[in-house]
């Protein structure tokens, strides 16, 4: 058995990237029993999810990338979409390349996934080229998520903004209410499904079955993560019940 440590940046009002990632990997674990997740996270102060927030919690990436460092992690993934897209186009190729010099400077080279690279790299997987999304965030902040899609080539058809700007509050979504959110976007000409474009608003119980329901690729941006993560390791991106990009096709 192969032992993998993953490490995770996350905001302080964290309260779902470090449940459905490890959910997901246990769910791994159970046809690939060879390999084993371990998880360590370093947090970043936020608690609303404002432009004003967002760049303060930024600002402290060095830091809990130089932490997350002494526990020498075989993969690290910084965990918050909307913090890197607010930046502008193409800012999680500089985020991920400012993490990874943090890592290598304190001895601990490791591969970076951020969660906004992973769902361009989830949704170019899928071969999909247009979009629907359903965010929790202001719609303003929704707007510079769609902006960045599109800056990369993918075209968002619709969008839907539940705006919830309290990050606690997002965590405490009720996934089974996203069957309902999902009928009021229009989805004739997506090519797939972007469940939740935000790592701390719960999809995971039900993104298999609105998969099946909707007869789309789904995916969100945490499956993009995994899918990444598992990418950079060198495993077989491959969970059950996780939608066509973990499917193993």
């Amino acid at each position: 058995m192969t032992d993998h440590h993953i490490g995770l940046i996350v905001p302080s009002s964290n309260l779902t990237m470090e449940t459905e990632l490890p959910r997901m990997m246990r769910a791994r674990e159970a046809v690939a029993p060879d390999d084993r997740f371990v998880f360590h996270s370093s947090r970043m102060r936020m608690k609303h999810v404002t432009p004003d927030e967002l760049r303060g919690m930024n600002a402290q990436t060095r830091r809990a990338a130089a932490e997350l460092a002494d526990a020498r992690p075989d993969a690290v993934a910084t965990a918050c979409l909307v913090a890197i897209m607010a930046q502008g186009p193409g800012r999680h190729r500089t985020a991920e390349a400012e993490i990874t010099e943090v890592l290598r400077d304190e001895g601990a080279a490791a591969p970076v996934v951020s969660s906004a690279g992973a769902l361009i790299t989830g949704i170019e997987a899928l071969g999909a080229r247009r979009v629907a999304v359903l965010t929790p965030y202001l719609r303003p902040l929704t707007e510079l998520v769609v902006a960045y899609l599109e800056d990369t080539g993918i075209e968002v058809v619709d969008s839907v903004s539940l705006e919830v700007p309290d990050n606690i509050a997002v965590a405490r979504l009720d996934p089974k209410d996203l069957h309902d959110h999902v009928g009021r976007l229009d989805l004739s000409g997506a090519d797939a499904l972007v469940l939740s474009a935000c790592v701390q608003m719960p999809s995971l119980p039900v993104l298999q079955a609105i998969e099946d329901e909707v007869r789309l690729p789904v995916l969100s941006a945490a499956t993009a993560t995994a899918y990444c993560l598992l990418t950079e390791l060198g495993r077989d991106p491959r969970v059950p019940g996780a939608g066509a990009l973990l499917s193993g096709r």
